[in-house]
């Protein structure tokens, strides 16, 4: 994919990077100056999504981390721009930044529930619960115009398949009707990431993702409507938004979310530099509280990416984070597990081509 350089005469309003620097697979880029360069009022960088015909929907992976063995990304790319979004890195195996073309610059594939359908039609398919939301939100800005989540839902509520959903993201009332009826019969739990209550922070953090009450009413809605939701205080940032988790705990569980979860703040590869630029811009003051405390769990790195290691840390602050978590999850009454999906209900649909049984 042709790379683009963002000039300097555009302004970066509601984006987080600071900067569009090469991906570690990209060539090279330079910029020239073209000798027309002209003094005009600086424009905003525009969202760009380009379509991708998906080969495959599902992906599989063996880490021992995760609570699932497979999910769906109908999207590359997310324009809620978190700067501390542990997939940026994953744009650079498209040739493009991590940093500002991550969140400017999307890939939307507009076949994949189709191709969903079709991997969950062969027979040696094993079900088992599928994630949506573990790379980007599922429910981003974009998916307004393409539509492509809620194609796959549909696309699962017809197999009886077990979901798991992950999401910052307002649009997915929008599906209420289907994630109620499938939270009927256990096929369904959403968790809702709110990472501070405070929305100037999250202004600057979380630019286009919504505001945190509005995240708090969506828990509210979807609970209301008999979906289970998990309230994920992720990432918890030391020095800055740690301070917070109770009250995070206690607003998620007023607003009706029934258990939560929490994750360290991750910076593998281009993330760190990403993370520590926005620091020195809007946190200056606590960058170097910020940083020590992270590299103290890491053994004096920024990131440990070691199975076991990369959610959490080690040492005594790590440890001090999950005892609060605990306590005030046991206050609250949240559950710290989730219960098991059914799988049992899985069942392919009549496709057209289906010869009718003819004893039926």
């Amino acid at each position: 994919m042709e790379q683009m350089i963002h000039p300097p005469t555009l302004r970066r309003k509601a984006r987080a990077s600071l900067s569009n620097a090469p991906g570690r697979f990209d060539l090279g880029r330079d910029a020239i100056d073209d000798g027309w360069e002209q003094d005009l009022p600086a424009a905003v960088i525009p969202t760009e999504v380009r379509l991708e015909q998906a080969c495959s929907a599902i992906s599989y992976n063996r880490s021992p981390d995760l609570p699932f063995d497979r999910s769906l990304n109908a999207y590359r790319g997310c324009e809620h721009g978190c700067i501390y979004c542990f997939a940026r890195p994953s744009h650079a195996y498209l040739g493009l930044s991590p940093g500002l073309d991550f969140e400017t610059r999307l890939i939307a594939r507009p076949n994949v529930a189709e191709v969903l359908r079709q991997e969950l039609s062969r027979p040696r398919y094993r079900v088992a619960t599928l994630a949506m939301g573990t790379n980007t939100d599922p429910y981003q800005p974009c998916d307004r115009d393409h539509g492509l989540t809620r194609a796959c839902l549909e696309v699962l509520r017809d197999f009886n398949h077990p979901v798991a959903i992950v999401t910052k993201g307002t649009l997915i009332e929008r599906d209420l009707d289907v994630l109620s009826d499938m939270a009927s019969r256990g096929l369904v739990r959403v968790g809702i990431s709110v990472t501070t209550l405070d929305p100037a922070l999250s202004r600057r953090m979380e630019p286009r993702a919504p505001a945190p009450a509005r995240r708090l009413a969506v828990i509210n809605r979807l609970s209301s409507a008999g979906v289970p939701v998990r309230l994920m205080t992720s990432p918890v940032i030391p020095g800055l938004t740690d301070h917070e988790l109770e009250a995070l705990l206690a607003a998620g569980a007023a607003a009706g979310a029934d258990a939560a979860s929490w994750i360290m703040l991750r910076l593998p590869r281009e993330v760190s530099e990403l993370w520590q630029d926005w620091l020195a811009e809007h946190e200056p003051g606590r960058a170097a509280k910020v940083m020590a405390r992270l590299r103290e769990m890491h053994g004096g790195r920024d990131y440990d990416p070691r199975w076991g290691q990369r959610m959490r840390g080690e040492g005594e602050y790590d440890g001090m984070i999950g005892r609060r978590f605990e306590a005030a999850c046991r206050r609250l009454g949240l559950k710290t597990g989730t219960s098991e999906l059914r799988c049992d209900l899985f069942q392919r649909p009549p496709q057209r081509g289906d010869q009718l049984g003819l004893f039926d």
